[in-house]
């Protein structure tokens, strides 16, 4: 790649780029491209600037000896968290319509249902499931949703659950007032329910790693994480996910993504929803 010098406060090399995404690879699974450039340059330069570094190569060095230090504020600045509430809402409407109704018959021994949101970015996904779920379970169901993402900053905003005003626009209002709160002397954020916060469980996890929770889930949520990783990552994700639903279980994967050039235990019942063959 044929890098184009631009004006720029601090130096950056191609040297630094290959350096941080072989880093960011080794950690994480996720492939960068080349057309990542200007995005780590972006993201990164604040560290640089708080660190007093002028030049890239000063933050490279500094990370590669005290990884301890930084690691966790590297892969926060490069991590893309883009989410919104009942996005990719036909997966919220196939868990209505379909799933659901399926678990109440499957799990009614037990009456408990188990979810995770992979790659859970603020929480707005957590949260959209978890109303979907309390607006059609009936009361005295056991309703547990993991909510993980490697980025620890995102998380303390998926925990806190408070977001901007604008967060919600499209939403449907009689489910604005039922699951957010508002407050006079913030009118312009508004605050998840405690209804809602105390059925999900946010951690960090990295996807590529040992993953400690146990199975077996009723549905995953993995949406447009897979993406980033390629080929090899993106089956052994699949061929986990199965491992951990329970029998003919399912996994909603993100608009531009696709498991069918994969070998998985999951067969395609939707758009981009998948279910467990056995």
């Amino acid at each position: 790649m044929a890098v184009v010098e631009k004006e720029r406060e601090f130096k950056f090399t191609f040297d630094d780029f290959n350096f941080l995404r072989r880093l960011s690879n080794q950690h994480s699974g996720i492939q960068v491209p080349d057309e990542r450039f200007d995005m780590f340059y972006s993201r990164l330069s604040k560290r640089v600037r708080r660190l007093g570094f002028t030049t890239f190569k000063e933050y490279c060095d500094y990370l590669e000896q005290n990884p301890e230090l930084e690691f966790t504020d590297f892969i926060n600045a490069i991590t893309t968290n883009l989410t919104s509430f009942f996005r990719e809402n036909h997966h919220f409407d196939y868990l209505r319509d379909t799933v659901i109704p399926e678990l109440l018959v499957r799990n009614q021994a037990t009456r408990t249902i188990k979810a995770w949101s992979a790659g859970c970015s603020t929480g707005e996904e957590p949260y959209s499931i978890a109303m979907t779920l309390l607006e059609n379970v009936p009361a005295g169901w056991d309703i547990k949703i993991l909510a993980t993402d490697l980025d620890t900053a995102v998380l303390r905003t998926a925990e806190e659950g408070i977001y901007t005003e604008d967060r919600i626009t499209g939403i449907d209002e009689k489910r604005v007032k039922k699951w957010f709160l508002r407050n006079k002397n913030n009118p312009e954020h508004v605050k998840m329910s405690s209804e809602l916060k105390q059925i999900i469980r946010f951690k960090q996890l990295n996807l590529i790693r040992e993953w400690p929770m146990k199975g077996p889930f009723d549905f995953i949520f993995c949406r447009n994480v897979l993406i980033y990783f390629d080929r090899e990552t993106k089956a052994s994700l699949a061929k986990r996910y199965a491992e951990i639903l329970a029998s003919r279980s399912w996994l909603f994967i993100g608009h531009s993504e696709s498991l069918s050039q994969l070998s998985t235990d999951l067969e395609l019942v939707a758009c981009t929803s998948y279910r467990k063959i056995k």
